[in-house]
């Protein structure tokens, strides 16, 4: 092979006697050239997560800072539980949501996060430690992250009830979803979550159609028309389950329906194409919306909003450098540049501290006080996401999500819930 004839370090071990070898070892070690010689195998996490937050120029970014590689391994939200449950050992970090620990942390398949190895843990917002916005307590029905945060030590498969120095997640991106509307061609206030079954929106309405979401959409609608009250919508009885669902396929088979999407892109298009005026919406589809240069209100609502929440978790069997990166992985996402890039794309990130020490303080007022935008705000890719002088659907980060009135949950009734959803999709 012309390597071994052209690299002047590879030298036929059999001529050479071990103590020459050692001393040619000393001869390289004392040039400086020991690093390329010896370096490491290259580390690469595996990130295992949904599409939406694997975000290439955060692992990019990653990369030119640490020299570790990000290799994304995109699934669904339910196939992340499925891998996290059946093939812990097929990746090296998840991301995954708060309500699919009740699935994953009794398998052990899990570990606790060292709080003493994460530099900013304290920093992190106190709506996952303590449920809390601004001192205030907010909505904990469904799966609020303060009932799933922490664990009794490393290896449990239980939850704690109070904060411990081992965590089940560190929060990558929440946020509190509404509906989304075409002001435009609505052409009147919107204020309640009862007008997605408003017949006056007749096939020109549209929910989600991921069952353990779009049924707490459902029951926040529900609860709006005065229909029933849930002690806790995030986890229902059958009965309240059966109230929810014919509810629905009554709306349907009035033609009240143009859609049930299940992907993000086809909820943008139908509402940048006017098919749609009302309907479930996450805020980065209303804001890739707007970047078509079309009206689109991610609409505050008087019932509050639905919540949801992710974050990094590391794998049981995780060890030595490996998980050395993770824990750097995490560090540094906590530190600033991501937080300030995903609160640029309307989430929210976990250290709020950071994250504005990287944006500019016309982007902050914006999108973390409510504040009318002193100049244009661009998205990461360049885009003009407001106009100077608009105000952030929602407000305040303190105004939405201080709001929050439940979080998206796994009901103890989820098979039989996914059952009646199903039956609504067939009706």
């Amino acid at each position: 092979m012309s390597d071994r004839k052209t690299s002047p370090l590879v030298v036929p071990e059999t001529t050479l006697g071990r103590r020459s070898l050692l001393q040619g070892m000393a001869g390289i070690l004392a040039t400086g050239m020991a690093p390329a010689v010896f370096a490491q195998e290259k580390i690469v996490l595996r990130y295992l997560g949904t599409a939406v937050n694997q975000d290439k120029k955060i692992a990019e970014k990653f990369k030119a800072d640490t020299g570790i590689d990000i290799q994304y391994v995109a699934v669904t939200t339910d196939d992340v539980t499925k891998r996290a449950v059946t093939a812990p050992n097929s990746f090296d970090l998840i991301d995954t949501e708060y309500f699919s620990l009740k699935k994953i942390i009794p398998t052990g398949n899990l570990k606790g996060i060292d709080a003493k190895r994460i530099k900013n843990a304290d920093k992190i917002t106190p709506l996952f430690t303590k449920g809390e916005v601004a001192g205030k307590k907010v909505g904990d029905q469904g799966t609020a992250p303060k009932k799933v945060m922490y664990l009794p030590g490393e290896k449990a498969k239980t939850f704690a009830d109070a904060p411990t120095q081992f965590m089940t997640l560190i929060p990558t991106v929440y946020n509190a979803d509404t509906l989304g509307i075409r002001p435009d061609l609505i052409k009147r206030p919107i204020n309640s979550w009862a007008e997605l079954l408003n017949p006056e929106f007749k096939g020109k309405a549209a929910i989600l159609n991921i069952p353990s979401i779009g049924i707490m959409d459902a029951a926040m609608v529900v609860e709006a028309l005065g229909l029933h009250k849930y002690p806790d919508k995030g986890n229902m009885t059958k009965a309240e389950i059966d109230l929810t669902i014919k509810t629905l396929i009554e709306a349907k088979r009035a033609g009240q329906f143009r859609s049930l999407w299940k992907d993000f892109n086809e909820s943008v298009n139908l509402m940048a194409s006017g098919e749609v005026v009302i309907q479930s919406m996450w805020s980065p589809a209303v804001t890739a919306v707007r970047t078509k240069g079309i009206a689109c209100t991610f609409q505050p609502l008087k019932e509050g909003y639905r919540a949801w929440a992710a974050g990094f978790g590391l794998p049981a069997t995780l060890s030595g450098r490996k998980l050395d990166a993770a824990y750097e992985f995490i560090n540094w996402f906590l530190d600033g540049w991501a937080g300030a890039y995903l609160n640029r794309q309307g989430y929210y990130s976990a250290v709020l501290e950071t994250a504005k020490a990287k944006m500019e303080p016309f982007e902050w007022a914006y999108w973390m006080e409510g504040k009318p935008a002193a100049q244009d705000i661009k998205a990461p890719s360049g885009e003009v996401l407001a106009k100077a002088g608009s105000v952030r659907d929602g407000g305040s980060y303190e105004a939405r999500m201080g709001g929050i009135a439940c979080w998206n949950a796994v009901m103890d009734e989820n098979t039989y819930m996914v059952q009646k959803w199903n039956e609504f999709v067939a009706a």
